[in-house]
C-alpha cells in the first residue's frame, strides 16, 4: 500500500529523465567521521507476510522489498523521477515507453538480468493465477490489456509489456497516463528470477534460494523474530552504498519499540507512541522525527454484508465520529482529521471536503440519529457490530475512543476485535469482517491512488463497494488533458464517497520515529519510506 512521486509534464513529455539525473544514494558530508562498523537495526512493526514483491501490499513487506529489489525508476524524496535498472528511456506519444537496461546489471548471484525477466515478472503480477493484491495496479498505469488479464478476460501473455532485445523494454500503453513513470517506481514492478521460481516455488523467498536486484541481500529470516539482509556485492550501485548490514525487526508493540530503541537495540523505531509523544519530545526531541505523510487512515464497510450494504449506517457512523477530536487529542501528533479518503492537497490538486465536515458535532450527531432510525436502528433496537482492528496499542486507543463516541452519540455498540497484522488481511480479503481499520499509504503522488481501492472489480476493494458514477469519474480524470481537469474528476469521486461512505475517513498522518543521532542520510519522502542504502552511520 503503498511506493513514489509526482514529476512535471515537461520532463515527462521530454522522456529524457532517465539519462539527466544521478541515480540516490549514499550522500555523505565531506569531513564526516564514518563508524567502522556500518550495521543499522530497524524496528519494522511486523512479521511480513512475504517477501514476495506479488504476494504483499503494506510497507510492511515494501519496507524490506525496497531494500532487497530494484526497479526500473525510483523517486527522490524531492519528487524527481532516477532511473534505477533502467539507464535511460524515451516515449512517443506518452504512450510508447522504451526502456534501455544498465549494461551489465545483474541478480545476486551474478546472473544477467535481462528485459524478458521484466516482461514475465510483470506477466506474474496482472496473472489471477498469483492472486496479487496489486493485480490491477498496471491496468491502473494503463497498461494495454492488464485490466482485461487481471480479470481473467485475456492471456497473461497479451500485457502491452515487450522485450525488443536482452537490453531493451518496451511499454504499450493505452492512453497517455501523466503519472505513469511515478506509478513504474512502484515495488509491486520490480523485476523477479523466473528461474528461481519455477525451481522452487513459493519456497524461493527462504534465504538460501533467495536472490536479489537491489543494494541488499537476505541472509537470514527467524519468523517472528528478525530478518537480515546484507550488502550485495553486485549491486550495480554498490560503490555508492554505505551500511553492510541491516537488521529488521517485527515488534508490534509500540512501548516495547521505544524501550529497545532507550536500551541501545535498535537504531529507528517503526513509529512513536502516542502516549509517549509529548514526553519524547521533551526528552529527546533531537531524536524526534515527524514527517507529513501521503496516507489516511479509515475505517472501511464490508458494503455488502447487512445492515452495512446500507449507506445511510455508513453515513451516521461517519458523521457521529469526531475526528478532531481523534487526530488532536487520541493521536496530538500532528495528524489531521480527515474528511475524504486521498488528501486535501495531492498531486497538484486540491480536494475539497463536503458540506457537513463543517457543521457544527450537534448538527452532526442529530443527522446521524435521524439516518440511524431511518435505517431501522433506535434505542429499542441498537447497531451492533464488530470493529476489526490490527494488533497494536494504536489501534486499540484509536479503536476505544470511536466506539465510546458512537456508544455516546448514537447508543451504538461497536465490540472491539484484534487480529495480527496478516490475519487480518486475510479477513478483508475473504471479507470475513463488519468493520475494519485500514490505511493506505499512497503508491504515488495522485489522488488515483487512494481512489482506485473503490473502483468496481479492483483487487485492492475489499469493501466491494460499486458505483458505475464513481468508476465513470476516475476513467475521466484518466484521460483528463491536464491537472486542472483531473482535479474536477477527482472531485466528483471524493464527493460520491463522501455520499456513499464505503469507508470512514478518520485522519490524514504523520511519520513519527526516534533515530539515532549517529544514523546519517535518514530521508523519508513523502510516502514515508526511506531506504538503507541512503543511509550511514557516523563514529559515535
Amino acid at each position: 500500500m503503498k511506493p513514489r512521486n509526482r514529476i512535471t509534464s515537461g520532463l515527462l513529455a521530454a522522456g529524457l529523465l532517465g539519462s539527466a539525473t544521478l541515480a540516490s544514494a549514499a550522500v555523505i558530508p565531506e569531513g564526516t567521521v564514518l563508524a567502522e562498523k556500518q550495521e543499522l537495526v530497524r524496528n519494522n512493526g511486523s512479521e511480513p507476510a512475504s517477501l514476495d514483491p506479488h504476494k504483499v501490499e503494506s510497507d510492511v513487506e515494501f519496507n524490506i522489498i525496497s531494500d532487497l529489489f530494484e526497479g526500473l525508476v525510483s523517486v527522490s524524496p524531492t519528487g524527481v523521477i532516477q532511473p534505477r535498472l533502467a539507464e535511460k528511456w524515451e516515449n512517443k506519444d506518452n504512450t510508447v515507453w522504451t526502456f534501455h537496461l544498465r549494461p551489465g546489471v545483474t541478480w545476486s548471484d551474478g546472473t544477467a538480468i535481462t528485459a524478458p525477466d521484466i516482461v514475465w515478472s510483470w506477466q506474474r503480477l496482472v496473472d489471477p493465477k498469483t492472486v496479487s493484491p496489486y493485480a490491477s495496479y498496471p491496468g491502473n498505469m494503463h497498461i494495454v490489456n492488464a485490466a482485461d488479464i487481471a480479470q481473467g478476460k485475456m492471456a497473461p501473455d497479451t500485457l502491452g509489456v515487450k522485450a525488443l532485445d536482452d537490453t531493451t523494454l518496451q511499454v504499450t500503453l493505452n492512453q497517455p497516463n501523466a503519472a505513469f513513470l511515478a506509478m513504474l517506481a512502484h515495488p509491486s514492478l520490480v523485476p523477479v528470477d523466473k528461474v528461481l521460481i519455477a525451481r522452487f516455488g513459493d519456497k524461493w523467498t527462504k534465504p538460501e534460494h533467495f536472490v536479489s536486484s537491489g543494494a541488499y541481500k537476505l541472509s537470514q529470516w527467524v519468523v517472528n523474530e528478525r530478518i537480515v539482509a546484507e550488502r550485495n556485492p553486485l549491486y550495480w550501485d554498490n560503490a555508492h552504498t554505505a551500511i553492510n548490514k541491516v537488521t529488521y525487526l517485527p515488534i508490534s508493540s509500540d512501548a516495547a519499540d521505544v524501550n529497545r530503541y532507550k536500551a541501545g537495540e535498535i537504531d529507528i523505531t517503526y513509529t512513536v507512541p502516542i502516549n509517549q509523544f509529548a514526553q519524547l519530545k521533551k526528552t529527546m526531541g533531537e531524536q524526534l522525527n515527524v514527517s507529513p505523510q501521503l496516507a489516511t487512515y479509515y475505517y472501511e464497510f464490508n458494503t455488502t454484508k447487512p445492515p452495512f450494504n446500507d449507506p445511510r449506517v455508513r453515513q451516521a457512523l461517519n458523521m457521529a465520529l469526531d475526528k478532531d477530536i481523534i487526530a488532536d487529542k487520541v493521536l496530538g501528533q500532528g495528524q489531521r482529521a480527515a474528511w475524504a479518503i486521498s488528501q486535501p492537497d495531492i498531486g497538484g490538486v486540491t480536494i475539497h471536503n463536503p458540506e457537513y465536515a463543517s457543521w457544527p458535532m450537534d448538527k452532526r450527531i442529530s443527522e446521524a440519529k435521524k439516518l440511524l432510525n431511518e435505517a431501522g436502528f433506535n434505542d429499542s433496537h441498537p447497531l451492533t457490530f464488530n470493529l476489526l482492528y490490527n494488533t497494536s496499542e494504536t489501534h486499540q486507543r484509536i479503536a476505544i475512543a470511536a466506539s465510546s463516541m458512537w456508544k455516546k452519540n448514537l447508543g451504538v455498540d461497536a465490540k472491539l476485535q484484534n487480529q495480527e497484522w496478516k490475519t487480518m488481511l486475510d479477513s478483508m480479503h475473504t471479507h470475513n469482517f463488519d468493520v475494519v481499520r485500514y490505511a493506505w499509504i499512497a503508491d504515488y503522488d495522485d489522488a488515483a491512488t487512494f481512489l482506485n481501492n473503490f473502483r468496481t472489480g479492483d483487487s485492492e476493494n475489499t469493501s466491494q463497494y460499486s458505483n458505475p458514477a464513481y468508476d465513470e469519474a476516475l476513467r475521466n480524470a484518466a484521460k483528463a488533458p491536464d491537472v486542472a481537469m483531473r482535479g474536477k474528476y477527482y472531485q466528483q469521486a471524493e464527493d460520491l464517497l463522501a455520499q456513499d461512505v464505503p469507508a470512514i475517513p478518520v485522519y490524514h498522518y504523520v511519520r513519527t520515529h526516534l533515530v539515532k543521532p549517529w544514523v546519517g542520510g535518514f530521508t523519508p519522502d513523502k510516502l514515508g519510506y526511506y531506504y538503507t542504502k541512503d543511509m550511514y552511520i557516523k563514529k559515535h
